[in-house]
């Protein structure tokens, strides 16, 4: 019995089919972040602009 947990338990660490899909849920998670961030920012600063640009108009 022993020796089928330590056969089982050496297949499953030479495994990297798991690991391949937790990195690439971590790069995606990160992209999402950032991108999430960088929209949050363009917009307040396209916001602003256009705020800047309504004010300027003649009225």
């Amino acid at each position: 019995m022993t020796h089928y947990i330590m056969a089982k338990w050496m297949a499953f660490r030479a495994d990297e089919d798991g690991a391949t899909l937790v990195e690439y849920g971590i790069a995606l998670g990160l992209a999402i972040t950032l991108g999430a961030g960088a929209l949050v920012t363009l917009a307040g600063d396209v916001g602003g602009s256009m705020t800047a640009a309504g004010s300027a108009l003649p009225s």
